[in-house]
């Protein structure tokens, strides 16, 4: 691009920029602002805590697909039988702000370090569900999510969470929910969550 070229910018935390590039050379570029658009946050909120697959791709995947649909927060926790308790925070923002920008959305995620499964049980949420493979469990998170809430869901790693963390999470006020009848992959469940509470809200 040079001079008197004109970029679409965005700062992540709720604006769009129109700009004209006013100098262009191998070192820097300058640009003057033209315009500033906000873009007010929506009115749910969706937080999802996943553990970490050993696959470090698989984690990246989650990241940029769940940001191109609608996530507001993520957190990476480490559970009984986690297969990763390591996360590269530096990549897994690039790709989010890859993915942002590629799906032009003018926030970026919160995305918050990994931590301990017992410090995400303590969270602040109007709905907090914990998504446990259970065959006595028929409650589909399509049928208790309520329009126009922030959530907090759970995703266990590929072994699920243990009976204690369930327990925990019971205890602290998550309810027990289902993702359908197939077992999923942990990115996949973390991404039909991000789906099915994104698309409950657009209705």
């Amino acid at each position: 691009m040079t001079e008197g070229d004109q970029l679409d910018l965005t700062d992540g935390k709720g604006y769009f920029y129109s700009a004209k590039i006013t100098k262009a050379d191998s070192k820097k570029c300058q640009f003057e602002i033209l315009e500033k658009r906000e873009v007010k946050k929506r009115n749910f909120q969706i937080h999802i805590a996943i553990a970490p697959t050993k696959n470090a791709d698989r984690n990246e995947w989650f990241v940029e697909k769940a940001v191109e649909i609608g996530i507001d927060e993520i957190s990476f926790i480490i559970c009984k039988n986690s297969e990763r308790k390591t996360i590269n925070m530096e990549r897994i923002e690039k790709i989010a702000i890859s993915a942002m920008k590629q799906s032009q959305q003018a926030w970026l995620p919160k995305l918050n370090p990994i931590i301990p499964f017992k410090e995400i049980t303590s969270g602040k949420n109007d709905q907090k569900f914990i998504a446990y493979v259970d065959a006595t469990n028929p409650v589909h998170l399509q049928s208790v999510a309520q329009r126009d809430k922030k959530y907090l869901v759970l995703i266990g790693p590929e072994g699920d969470f243990s009976k204690e963390e369930l327990d925990l999470a019971l205890q602290n006020g998550f309810q027990k929910v289902s993702l359908g009848h197939n077992r999923l992959r942990t990115e996949t469940a973390g991404i039909v969550t991000c789906q099915i509470l994104n698309a409950l809200n657009s209705n």
